[in-house]
């Protein structure tokens, strides 16, 4: 749940973590007695717990879907990520995927760990595929078969320019967050609007930029042969080869082409708030919502940080936590937004090359989240540094006197 010292820092996380553990026992409860429905929902809690929590307050047809959309792209990019299986066996399936999901006899060993037992056992996600209704099944299809040629596109590349970079997470995510609204649509619980093809695009690469930063890592250091994302266009002005940004001869130059990164990925931020600002039911907005949020999060973190080249970034489960608890409607997406956009923006060093650039960006979301929402009535999520310290000495000096209540009462005895 968290340790004792990061709860004692953050008291006010305690109650969220609380419900967050309770909502996860009650959704690894809720897994359907179907076969095939129980082996998807199993899987997806596996492979993602926090997406299988936020899907579970949709509807049936559509928490159906929807966790069958996202295993069927997740299987896909299990084939494209695993580096161990050679390209000319992994092209033809990319290709053809779309036309796996319709056979139950299908399946293929890749992957590690859970994402083994995925494509070994996919046969039942093909099969609760198949129960879907009809607009569920094409919408699927569609995409499933747009990423999957994309992904071979870029199978035997790497990615060079910035144009390059945006059509990669178009194919990768992007295409996501145009199926997830085709399936929104096909359920009649959301309405079209002129330009959501556009704002549904941008609501996936924003996502999609933030993981790509955040792994930077993990993707350099796979085995057997290293995974890059990073545009050649950016990284390309500090260093002869992506990889040795994890050098720490190259920790300035890494942290200066991080933030371009990061400025980069703030691109999409207005769209992402237009498209959350335009869907109407509850569930399915805080389903888009809340990893929105974790992502302008995850990038306020990463931000002038040079521990992404050093190994794990993320937010701290306690405050996703938080967000889960207390986004309900759009005026909580605008402060959060907000409050994150204020903490990047403190982490600014005006010598950075793209100084004035990412600042410029930050005040048109902060713009944006004040004129559209009511942030003075609302409490800040993010605590600053001095306020979590005096919390976490008041903290430890109430512990510290209950413990010697305790030791003195004993030697009472």
């Amino acid at each position: 749940m968290g340790s004792l010292s990061t709860i004692l820092r953050h008291p006010d996380e305690l109650y969220p973590l609380l419900k967050l553990k309770i909502a996860i026992n009650k959704a690894q409860k809720q897994i359907p007695l179907e076969p095939n429905l129980a082996f998807c929902y199993s899987m997806l809690h596996k492979v993602s717990k926090s997406f299988s929590l936020v899907i579970q307050q949709l509807g049936t047809e559509l928490r159906n879907a929807v966790c069958v959309f996202y295993l069927i792209l997740r299987a896909l990019d299990t084939v494209e990520d695993d580096t161990s299986v050679a390209v000319e066996i992994k092209l033809p399936i990319l290709i053809a995927f779309h036309r796996h999901i319709y056979d139950c006899d299908w399946h293929f060993s890749c992957g590690t760990k859970e994402y083994k037992v995925l494509m070994d056992q996919f046969h039942h996600v093909s099969a609760a595929f198949l129960e879907l209704e009809k607009g569920y099944q094409e919408a699927i299809e569609d995409i499933t078969k747009r990423m999957g040629a994309g992904m071979a596109t870029f199978i035997c590349k790497e990615v060079e320019t910035v144009d390059g970079y945006d059509e990669y997470c178009h194919y990768a995510a992007g295409l996501v967050g145009l199926g997830l609204s085709k399936i929104f649509i096909t359920s009649e619980l959301e309405m079209l609007t002129p330009d959501w093809e556009h704002i549904s695009n941008s609501t996936g690469l924003f996502l999609q930029k933030t993981n790509i930063i955040k792994d930077y890592l993990e993707d350099i250091n796979e085995i057997p042969k290293s995974r890059m994302f990073w545009p050649r266009e950016i990284w390309g002005k500090y260093v002869d080869k992506l990889e040795v940004l994890q050098y720490e001869e190259n920790s300035t130059k890494a942290v200066k082409c991080l933030n371009e990164m990061v400025t980069n990925a703030l691109i999409h931020v207005e769209d992402c708030l237009k498209s959350l600002a335009s869907l109407r039911d509850p569930a399915i907005f805080q389903s888009c919502a809340i990893p929105q949020i974790v992502a302008i999060g995850t990038l306020a973190l990463c931000y002038n940080n040079i521990q992404v080249f050093r190994g794990v970034v993320r937010l701290r489960r306690g405050l996703i936590a938080k967000i889960i608890d207390r986004t309900k409607n759009m005026d909580d997406v605008y402060g959060l937004f907000y409050d994150f956009s204020c903490m990047l923006q403190s982490k600014v060093d005006k010598s950075d090359p793209d100084a004035m650039k990412t600042l410029n960006r930050l005040e048109t979301i902060k713009k944006v989240s004040r004129d559209n929402g009511v942030l003075h009535k609302r409490k800040t999520y993010v605590k600053d540094d001095a306020q979590s310290k005096d919390v976490f000495i008041v903290m430890f000096v109430l512990l510290l006197a209950i413990v010697v209540m305790y030791l003195k009462a004993n030697q009472c005895k």
